[in-house]
Formats: C-alpha cells, sequence, structure tokens
C-alpha cells in the first residue's frame, strides 16, 4: 500500500477546500509530482530557480502551450496555497498562447460525422454535444431529469468553474433524444456507462470521434470540443437577432423548474 505524504495531504485539502473540480486536481497533482521527479525532490524544497528551469525543460520537450500553462497553474497554485509563499506565484510566467483558428465543420461534415458514429450512445451524446454545445464532460454528467422540455432547456450541472447553468433545448435535439430514450432505456444517467449507476466516461466520446473520423473519411480532426465550436459558429451565422441570441444563450438566471418525465412524452 503506498503512503500518501503529508505535503501531498496537504495540498489535496487545500483543493478540496476551494472546491477544485476533481479533474483539476488531478492535473495539478500529475504536475506538481512531475515537477518532483524531475529534481529528485519534494516541491517544499525547490525554489523559483528551479521552476524556470523546469520550464524551459518542458518547452525544450517541445510541450504544447496548453499543458506548459497547465504546468503554471498548479505550481502557482501549489507555492501559494500548501506552503504559504504568497510572494511566489506572481513570479511563475504563464507561456504566451499563440492564436490559432479552431477547426470548424460544416452542416454537411457534422452530418457525415455523425453518421459514421456507430455506438447509438455515443451518437446521441455527441449529436447533444453538438446541438447545446456542450462540453464532453458536461455532456457525459447529464442526467434524465437535467431535460427540461416544457422550458426548452437542458441543465448544465458543475460546468467550467463548477458552475450550473442552462442551455437551449431545441425541438429537433429532444426527439433524437426522445427515440433514443426509447432505445436504450437508461435509467437515472442520459448517458450511463457500463456501470448504469456512473455515466459515460468523456474517454469514450473522444475515442468515438476518433473512429468516426476515419470512417467518415474526413480530414479534419475532430473532438468533442469541435463540435462545440461549430455550434458556437452555426449559432452566429443564424442568429437574425439579438433576442434570439439571449434565448440560445440560456443564462443561468432562468429559474429551473424540473421536468418529471420529459423524455418520456410522446
Amino acid at each position: 500500500m503506498v503512503t500518501m505524504s503529508p505535503l501531498r495531504r496537504r495540498m489535496i485539502e487545500d483543493m478540496t477546500v476551494r472546491n477544485l473540480s476533481p479533474a483539476t486536481q488531478r492535473s495539478y497533482l500529475h504536475a506538481v509530482a512531475k515537477f518532483s521527479r524531475h529534481f529528485g525532490r519534494a516541491p517544499d524544497t525547490l525554489g523559483l530557480g528551479e521552476v524556470r528551469d523546469f520550464q524551459v525543460h518542458l518547452v525544450a520537450k517541445g510541450v504544447s502551450w496548453g499543458a506548459l500553462n497547465q504546468t503554471v497553474c498548479a505550481l502557482r497554485f501549489f507555492y501559494g496555497v500548501t506552503p504559504g509563499e504568497p510572494t511566489v506565484p506572481e513570479r511563475i510566467p504563464y507561456a504566451r498562447t499563440p492564436r490559432k483558428l479552431p477547426v470548424i465543420l460544416s452542416a454537411d461534415e457534422v452530418v457525415r460525422f455523425l453518421e459514421a458514429v456507430s455506438s447509438l450512445k455515443s451518437r446521441a451524446a455527441l449529436t447533444t454535444a453538438y446541438a447545446a454545445g456542450l462540453r464532453a464532460s458536461e455532456v457525459a454528467g447529464l442526467m434524465i431529469a437535467d431535460i427540461d422540455s416544457a422550458r426548452g432547456v437542458i441543465r448544465v450541472r458543475h460546468g467550467k468553474g463548477a458552475k450550473d447553468r442552462d442551455v437551449m433545448l431545441s425541438t429537433q435535439l429532444l426527439v433524437i433524444l426522445r427515440t433514443y430514450w426509447r432505445l436504450a432505456r437508461p435509467r437515472r444517467f442520459l448517458f450511463p456507462g457500463r456501470d448504469e449507476d456512473r455515466p459515460i466516461s468523456p474517454t469514450v466520446l473522444h475515442a468515438a470521434c476518433r473512429s468516426a473520423v476515419d470512417a467518415a473519411g474526413l480530414s479534419k480532426r475532430v473532438t468533442p470540443h469541435t463540435l462545440r465550436h461549430s455550434f458556437a459558429t452555426r449559432l452566429l451565422r443564424t442568429a437574425p437577432t439579438s433576442a434570439s441570441s439571449r434565448r440560445c444563450s440560456a443564462t443561468p438566471s432562468l429559474r429551473r423548474q424540473r421536468a418529471t418525465g420529459a423524455l418520456q412524452q410522446p
């Protein structure tokens, strides 16, 4: 049995009381542990000089800007909170992220892509990601009770920043989800994993994307986030008024109304 060090336990407690998501906690712990292993010393014995050397090392290895800045976030949190050195984080610089245009699918490419998804569950989940502009983790966490057909919204729980929000539920998507429900009969989570009491893993959706790209013969790299970008682009091209845009954004100020049996309705 592996014994957890007091320092690691304290960092986990620091992240927990600040309500950092489980994914963020895992990412921060991995980054700090990697930093520690690189020098073969406990992270609280390392200083700004080692942090800079580690950043140079990561850049030399060709680590992506996103991964590099994730490491910076982890080290800034660690030094600023766990050892309690408030002057250190501001001296750990972020990498300047290059601005790249996102990959966008045309309407025809979206249809080809979704038709190439072999699994009914993954196809319905990725269709939801596109039609509602959701992240993979947000789609995976949807519950049947989150589908509010009466108001035409989907409740997203614990989205980015651990915030809840409502997003639009189009008539077309509602028809697709009702058809999926009749065929799959999920009980609690809209898209359950192998265990009905747990949601599908986002990694399953990423794998489904890779397989569908090959099957559809697309040259573009498609991820669940590509569908989110394509959704936003579609909104910009089709929204005729600012009023309709506000309705599509479905802000969190909308009062929640539970829609019992929303998917079961004919």
